[in-house]
């Protein structure tokens, strides 16, 4: 399994809601700052740096898109 985003990348996360409901607030463009070791279920997880705020999380690479 690889990376499909690279290290200071520009991505856009959209948010879930309770037990992975789709929310309404509209995605956030963030950074890939690092690459997390891949789970035991072989999702692909990032830690990832807001672009507009002081936020980080630690996202699974399914709640990622490209940011054109």
């Amino acid at each position: 399994m690889s990376y499909a985003y690279k290290l200071n990348e520009d991505v856009r996360h959209q948010p879930q809601g309770p037990q992975g409901r789709a929310t309404t607030e509209p995605p956030m463009i963030y950074t890939i700052i690092q690459h997390m070791p891949i789970e035991s279920d072989g999702r692909v997880r990032y830690r990832i740096r807001a672009k507009s705020e002081k936020i980080e999380r630690v996202v699974t690479e399914d709640q990622l898109s490209y940011f054109q």
